[in-house]
């Protein structure tokens, strides 16, 4: 994706500031880095989070309408009339809540593309790191130093001890293929080029100080051996299933017999099997930055979950309302529009029943009191034709009469 790139090289220049600024008090590692660069990107996306989590608290108290309408229309589905009405329905219940139909989508479309970006850094570190790549440049030779490259047949070199065919004059490709050297290579590397071998070892060094994590060689894949690198991929699958359930704590959890409960259930435990066999097969710089993001997501969902349990849905539900009412004004529409066609329709879903059966009463009751009148009134004219003229002037039978012989004037006329 194009939009990537662009925002790879803005998340990667962050990264390299901060590693410098690391760098100049002492502490110039790569996963203290990542670890920090992280923490600061998760805040910089917490409005994200905190509006996704409204949605998500919003879409609990919201299912309920929505079932009923979609109980509602269900079997309906080659009804035209039927499914724009309950499109309608639908779209009154989001409207009383304040919530856009299509909030999650714009917050997945938002996020999907810096996190794309995020892997990519962090996948290729040595070439956002100025510090680090200057290294890697000064072993190949590239930025003017001696180095390899100035070998005849260097290249080739190159790439059987890598075991691939490399283009090692393209300055990325170098130094992304050398960053994933093992220590077996290295040695190799070493060994076909004895006169630089020197050289080789002090950037070398300076490269794994950087890289170097309480053991772990953040540059290297933690592979299925029993040493301390093991603990990323185990520790990148648990904290993944942890962010997991505190995420869906929030959440309503639909019926066991819902098709949505199985893929809720499979995300629950797939997702972080995933992380876990990503982190086993990836550099371990991508499983620190999996676990660091699970740890301040976990924390960040329970103390917005906690805020919005204190001020209650029905706050929720009255600031998005007012919000939305502000934006309609502007349209020069009527705030109470949203609310009260939200109301009559979601009060509809509701009691759809109670609804039918009300409104069935009283065309009853209407018809009822339209056959009494009827009869009233065919008893008062039957009484004034009996009574002829004898009828007290001004009476209701006296007008009752009036009206009848004036409607047999006019049929005669017929």
């Amino acid at each position: 994706m194009s939009i990537i790139k662009p925002i790879a090289q803005l998340l990667g220049y962050i990264l390299d500031i901060l590693f410098m600024g690391l760098n100049a008090i002492g502490i110039g590692n790569i996963a203290i880095a990542i670890i920090i660069f992280t923490l600061l990107v998760k805040m910089l996306m917490l409005p994200l989070q905190i509006k996704q989590q409204k949605m998500t608290k919003l879409q609990s108290v919201m299912n309920p309408e929505i079932k009923a309408i979609q109980e509602k229309y269900k079997g309906k589905n080659s009804d035209t009339v039927a499914m724009q009405k309950m499109q309608a329905e639908t779209k009154a219940v989001y409207e009383k809540y304040g919530v856009s139909q299509w909030g999650s989508c714009v917050q997945l479309l938002i996020q999907m593309p810096i996190l794309f970006a995020l892997y990519r850094v962090f996948q290729q570190i040595p070439l956002y790191i100025s510090q680090i790549k200057v290294l890697f440049l000064n072993i190949l030779g590239l930025n003017g130093a001696d180095g390899i490259s100035s070998v005849s047949g260097y290249a080739d070199t190159l790439n059987e001890i890598y075991g691939k065919t490399v283009d090692w004059s393209n300055t990325s490709t170098a130094v992304t293929t050398l960053n994933s050297f093992t220590a077996d290579q290295w040695t190799k590397l070493k060994e076909a080029f004895p006169a630089f071998s020197d050289m080789i070892t002090q950037n070398l060094d300076k490269i794994n100080h950087m890289n170097t994590f309480l053991g772990v060689n953040m540059s290297q894949n933690p592979g299925f051996g029993l040493h301390i690198a093991i603990l990323i991929p185990i520790l990148a699958g648990v904290t993944q299933f942890i962010s997991v359930k505190v995420s869906q704590a929030g959440m309503e959890q639909p019926d066991s017999d819902n098709p949505a409960a199985a893929s809720m259930k499979m995300m629950t435990y797939f997702m972080p099997l995933m992380s876990a066999f990503l982190a086993i097969s990836l550099p371990s710089g991508l499983g620190v930055y999996w676990i660091a993001t699970a740890v301040i997501q976990t924390i960040q969902t329970i103390f917005i979950n906690r805020y919005y349990d204190k001020i209650g849905t029905d706050k929720i539900v009255e600031k998005n309302v007012e919000k939305r009412n502000k934006k309609r004004a502007k349209k020069g529409l009527p705030a109470e529009t949203i609310v009260k066609g939200a109301s009559v329709s979601t009060k509809n879903v509701n009691n759809n029943k109670n609804s039918v059966s009300s409104s069935a009463d009283r065309a009853k009751k209407l018809q009822e009191r339209k056959e009494a009148n009827d009869k009233k009134i065919q008893e008062l004219k039957e009484a004034a034709a009996a009574s002829g003229k004898s009828a007290k002037p001004g009476s209701l039978a006296d007008k009752v009469g009036m009206v009848s012989r004036y409607n047999e004037v006019n049929d005669k006329r017929k």
